[in-house]
């Protein structure tokens, strides 16, 4: 049976913790930055958690073998 190919677009956009969680960086931090308060944008730098139900989604069709 051939490999399953990885899905370049997820693979920059996603990574795997040692646990297996899925990570990815926050929306909402890339420009017209004047109007969000500088609170927020320090809370949009730490990187989030995806909930299960959408990890199983990711590691299973985009991520086969993370």
């Amino acid at each position: 049976m051939p490999k399953m190919k990885t899905k370049k677009s997820a693979a920059k956009r996603y990574s795997l913790t040692g646990t297996g969680k899925v990570k990815h960086k926050k929306m909402n931090l890339r420009h017209i930055l004047t109007k969000r308060s500088p609170k927020r944008k320090m809370n949009l730098r730490h990187a989030g958690i995806l909930a299960d139900s959408e990890t199983k989604k990711i590691k299973k069709q985009m991520l086969p073998y993370g």
